[in-house]
């Protein structure tokens, strides 16, 4: 493998850690970096692409600059083009992202402010979702959640980002922090809501897998081919 392939797969593993906001699932594997290209200067230029041209902005915004900012962070890039493709404010967005100039800046009376809360509601709704993940498992085996610590559910890739996701909300992670929390305040919840909880959490589960589906299905009948990285990380 040349090096220029190697600090591509750098950059591609470095996208794999931007998250769609809404369906909370990497860009590569939803197949929205259409190109990777890396020179040997470490010169990285990244398209991007969504399944629709009128895909919310704000949501939009957000991957951009996280790729942005992903690629940037790699210590050899020397410069970073990163921009969206097919899209109707794709103008506003990339010239936005390419002089940091904030959502609210990159749509001057438009924009009411920046995404900081949109992008939390986004994550406590993952935490939601990966609570169902985790806890049918323990349902099915006859284990009331309600009951469980972190420490009592066994380590799994599915905990793992469970854990990932309530970090980033500052909920308690550690192995005698109660499964069942209030993504808002934190607090454990109470046998008596905790059948509403876990309802909330899946139906939650439920309609963010509905529209991974249905994104993935728009975006296989926009574009034919594969993106950068999807076949090795999907």
């Amino acid at each position: 493998m040349t090096a220029v392939a190697t600090e591509r797969d750098r950059v591609l593993d470095a996208l794999g850690a931007v998250r769609d906001p809404e369906l909370d699932e990497p860009i590569t594997t939803l197949g929205f970096v259409s190109t990777c290209v890396v020179s040997a200067a470490g010169d990285v230029v990244v398209r991007l692409r969504l399944p629709t041209y009128f895909c919310a902005p704000n949501f939009a915004f957000l991957m951009v600059a996280d790729a942005y900012d992903a690629v940037t962070a790699l210590p050899w890039v020397r410069t970073a083009d990163v921009a969206l493709e097919d899209h109707f404010a794709a103008t506003q967005i990339n010239a936005g992202v390419a002089a940091r100039a904030g959502f609210a800046g990159s749509f001057a009376g438009e924009a009411a402010g920046e995404l900081d809360e949109l992008r939390r509601t986004f994550v406590r709704k993952a935490v939601l979702a990966g609570t169902d993940v985790v806890c049918r498992p323990l349902v099915a085996a006859g284990i009331d959640p309600v009951e469980c610590t972190i420490g009592d559910v066994s380590p799994s890739v599915d905990l793992d980002r469970l854990l990932r996701r309530r970090a980033e909300l500052g909920l308690p992670t550690g192995p005698d922090a109660p499964l069942l929390v209030d993504v808002g305040t934190g607090a454990a919840i109470s046998p008596a809501d905790a059948a509403r909880h876990l309802g909330l959490a899946r139906l939650t589960r439920t309609g963010i897998e509905a529209n991974t589906g249905i994104c993935r299905g728009m975006l296989r009948h926009r574009y034919a081919e594969a993106g950068a990285g999807e076949e090795e990380l999907g």
